[in-house]
């Protein structure tokens, strides 16, 4: 929950009193007993609320014999396209396996994902290094796919003008949009008045009261939904349905899903006529997956949206098992941090940048892998 790295056993367990005997079909009086507005100023639920609404309607639609995205108004598409997720990353200890440091490894890295997984969009996660160095890195990344689309995403740690003068450098590249270039609707603003290029955000609307704010002053082109921020499929696409009506651009995002996730987002991508691009998911980089069957396969850039009653995956109990002994072993990770530079933290805008001369690898303890991504070090 909430990026990584920390486990929520103990908010659930606490939720018992309010669940109890309580109705599954019944979601709005769900939403009002787990996150009342007021009371989430203390206690902010939203995920949390998410994740019993994915349980809900799994159940409703393995009680009712039809799939999740029957439940919700019926499926408009087979499939739902994906981007690549292209991170900086630390090689590993053994001969540096799988580094991600330079432009031309950044571009053998999404060809290989290209092959492999059929994808026709490409996306960096950037912020990390400094900016020209990633200006330099991405326009490599776009002429090596010259009729795929590209989009990039510095998690809001540029300065409004360093964001300006780097989206006026790719406007002739084949965008899909420009992510979270600086943290605030109004930094977006100024940026959108200066560049030709959609921008896009997964962390400035992200509730009804940004939406709204978004529609009155458009600050923001293209709202990435993500079913854990905005509490369950429904509330994003209640969302979708409002950036309908007002014409703003709908997108899936990632926030490091396992099977469970992903159904949700395959579901939603199935029911919102707006899906204007391809969804992001960390998915691909995962070599294992706690559903039963294993990970979902891609084709041709996509992923089929399940048809089986409920959400159409079933946990596989013994991986469960495991992976949950594996995280006791293992601990919390640092999740937005950077193992090779301690006491490190990100300011916004930033000016802390990492240093892509340096080959140092960490050192990895038992299934830890490490990337640079979001705001620091981030593990698959």
């Amino acid at each position: 929950m909430g990026g990584g790295g920390e486990s929520a056993e103990a908010q659930f367990r606490s939720l018992a009193t309010y669940l109890k005997g309580h109705d599954p079909a019944r979601l709005e009086e769900m939403r009002f007993r787990v996150a009342n507005p007021t009371a989430s100023l203390y206690n902010n639920r939203t995920q949390m609320l998410a994740a019993l609404e994915f349980a809900c309607l799994d159940i409703l639609g393995q009680a009712w014999g039809v799939p999740v995205h029957a439940v919700l108004g019926g499926k408009l598409r087979d499939r739902v396209p994906f981007a690549s997720y292209c991170f900086w990353r630390y090689g590993g200890e053994d001969g540096g396996e799988g580094e991600v440091r330079t432009a031309d490894q950044l571009v053998a890295y999404a060809r290989e994902a290209k092959r492999k997984h059929g994808f026709t969009s490409h996306k960096l996660k950037a912020g990390v290094f400094p900016p020209d160095y990633e200006l330099e890195a991405f326009r490599a990344l776009a002429k090596t796919f010259p009729a795929d689309g590209v989009r990039i995403d510095p998690n809001g740690a540029w300065s409004t003008e360093q964001a300006i003068r780097f989206g006026q450098a790719i406007e002739d590249l084949r965008n899909d949009y420009l992510e979270d270039p600086v943290y605030g609707l109004n930094g977006m603003r100024r940026v959108r008045q200066m560049v030709r290029v959609p921008l896009a955000t997964n962390t400035v609307v992200v509730n009804f009261e940004q939406l709204a704010a978004n529609v009155l002053d458009v600050g923001v082109d293209v709202i990435l939904l993500d079913t854990t921020f905005w509490g369950g499929i429904r509330p994003c696409i209640k969302a979708a349905g409002v950036c309908e009506t007002f014409q703003l651009g709908v997108a899936v995002h990632s926030s490091g899903e396992l099977g469970v996730q992903l159904a949700t987002m395959l579901h939603l991508g199935a029911v919102i006529p707006n899906l204007s691009y391809a969804a992001d998911a960390h998915y691909h980089h995962l070599t294992d997956d706690v559903i039963e069957g294993g990970l979902m396969p891609y084709r041709d850039g996509s992923i089929a949206i399940p048809d089986k009653p409920g959400l159409g995956v079933k946990l596989d109990r013994e991986k469960l098992r495991r992976y949950r002994e594996l995280y006791k072993e293992l601990g919390n990770y640092p999740y937005d941090q950077d193992p090779l530079r301690p006491g490190w933290a990100p300011i916004i805008p930033n000016d802390r940048w990492a240093d892509p001369r340096d080959e140092r690898r960490p050192s990895l303890d038992g299934a830890r892998a490490s990337s640079f991504g979001c705001f620091g070090w981030w593990r698959h």
